[in-house]
């Protein structure tokens, strides 16, 4: 039997005790995870399509280890600039080994989790959840950047970082490029964090000229 599975992005075409590298996965390592985004499963000669994913159908795994990919040299030129860089990219990538590939009964099963949880926070939650309502006005007094201003940057990313806590210049100028590409690991595209941090200490002091100048002379926040 073998399943074809979106991981952390990506499709994969998968069988029972197959070793996979994905994009880095939140999970510790030794512990299981399950995909349910289960496209397709081939069992000899029958095979089922999901519309698009199949119903129950689910890929179970465990994460061996955590750990960089392959170097990849990224090389970008100006004509009639003089302009040449160089730079080198590792992905963070997980290794995972699927155990178990099931083609229905396990939606039902998950739905059942999340209805035993809220009983059980429904009356222990309520003192929370009055903590959360009066916090959100904190939070809300504090603007957030335009984190799109940074050469490299873009829509997803921005968006990705924020989500993970990082919605100011000072926060990103605090934050170090690697702890930025594990981040951003799941989305698409090499991207090189290095100068990320400097530009956004030079935006959060409003040093706007001197961060235009410097973001002439990149491409892509590589410098």
């Amino acid at each position: 039997m073998y399943a074809i599975v979106e991981i952390a992005g990506h499709q994969f075409k998968v069988e029972k005790d197959q070793k996979v590298f994905v994009n880095r996965l939140a999970t510790e390592e030794g512990k299981k995870v399950s995909f349910d985004n289960v496209l397709l499963i081939g069992d000899d000669n029958n095979v089922t399509v999901g519309a698009p994913a199949i119903d129950g159908a689910q890929v179970s795994a465990k994460v061996l280890k955590h750990l960089k990919g392959d170097k990849v040299i990224v090389f970008k030129k100006k004509r009639r600039k003089g302009y040449r860089v160089k730079n080198g990219h590792r992905q963070s990538l997980s290794e995972i080994v699927i155990e178990s590939i099931v083609s229905s009964g396990a939606k039902p099963a998950k739905k059942a989790e999340p209805k035993k949880e809220t009983k059980k926070a429904e009356p222990k939650a309520a003192a929370p959840k009055t903590e959360a309502k009066k916090a959100a006005p904190k939070k809300a007094a504090g603007k957030a950047d335009d984190l799109k201003k940074i050469e490299g940057i873009g829509p997803k990313i921005a968006s990705t970082l924020v989500e993970a806590g990082i919605a100011t210049f000072a926060d990103l100028a605090n934050t170090k490029p690697e702890q930025i590409s594990e981040i951003i690991a799941g989305v698409r595209g090499n991207h090189v964090t290095d100068t990320w941090p400097e530009q956004a200490k030079l935006a959060s002091e409003g040093k706007w000229d001197e961060l235009k100048k410097w973001q002439d002379e990149l491409d892509g926040g590589k410098a």
